[in-house]
């Protein structure tokens, strides 16, 4: 604007740059609007997913009374010894999430073979292996990280470190991390517990096996690892001792490390 101002144009020109002004924070306000609501919906898709993995997870409950306790166990045994291996915060929680998995393929174990209270036959035993690739197959075809990871822990965590494992058999780091992480914890969590077959064995027993199986059963420095912090993980085992403990808290596994109530 040029001086002398004359009043029309002066008024005209502000109203419009105030307008333009008014419009360009109102596209501005929107486009912030916009982006919290995609956050909050890809924050709610997350959140159901972790709700099916939780769910699927307590599914083995109905077919053995101690799992509801034991996929807890494991959630939170797993991430502990992810963390200590080096794991970032978000593969530690990744892990924490979709180890409750590993067993879901026992739905489909007959329960006269999974609640036996004898030992198994050459022909049930191959049965109870199966669950590896029901669970793997129950959890197939989808490319969501959350699932496909659920995926590989619930068809590698028996294999062994010496290859002698199943249902592949496969030998060393071929296994996956994960899948070695989990099958350490679930073997301390197995030994510790009461069975149909058996009674719970003592700390220093169930470290006693650990020990000679490190390297032929376990990866070797996932074991050191897992024994040099055995008092966390005893800790974990009595807070989380029976599917009562956690049914008055009902655990959500969706948080850092952390355990949410939900309501059910």
């Amino acid at each position: 604007m040029t001086k002398p101002f004359n009043k029309l144009e002066t008024i005209t020109r502000i109203r419009n740059l105030l307008t333009v002004r008014i419009l360009h924070n109102q596209v501005r306000d929107q486009n912030i609007i916009l982006e919290k609501k995609v956050q909050e919906r890809t924050i709610e898709l997350e959140e159901s997913r972790l709700e099916i993995i939780h769910r699927l997870g307590r599914a083995a409950e109905y077919k053995d009374n101690e799992t509801g306790a034991h996929i807890v166990r494991i959630s939170k045994m797993s991430s502990l010894l992810g963390r200590l291996a080096g794991m970032t915060n978000e593969r530690a929680e990744l892990l924490l999430n979709t180890s409750p998995m590993h067993d879901i393929g026992k739905i489909g174990v007959p329960d006269s073979i999974l609640l036996k209270s004898g030992k198994l036959n050459a022909e049930e035993w191959k049965t109870m292996e199966s669950h590896t690739i029901i669970g793997a197959n129950l959890l197939a075809g989808h490319s969501s990280e959350l699932i496909k990871s659920a995926q590989e822990i619930a068809l590698t965590h028996h294999e062994k470190w010496d290859g002698s494992g199943y249902p592949m058999g496969k030998k060393g780091k071929d296994i996956p991390f994960e899948g070695r992480i989990v099958g350490i914890v679930d073997v301390f969590d197995a030994l510790t517990s009461r069975r149909p077959y058996k009674d719970p064995y003592p700390i220093d027993k169930t470290l006693s096996i650990i020990r000679e199986e490190r390297g032929r059963h376990f990866d070797p420095d996932l074991t050191d690892l897992f024994i040099k912090k055995i008092d966390d993980y005893v800790a974990i085992k009595n807070t989380f001792s029976t599917r009562k403990d956690i049914a008055s808290q009902d655990f959500k596994l969706s948080e850092r490390d952390q355990w949410v109530p939900l309501n059910i």
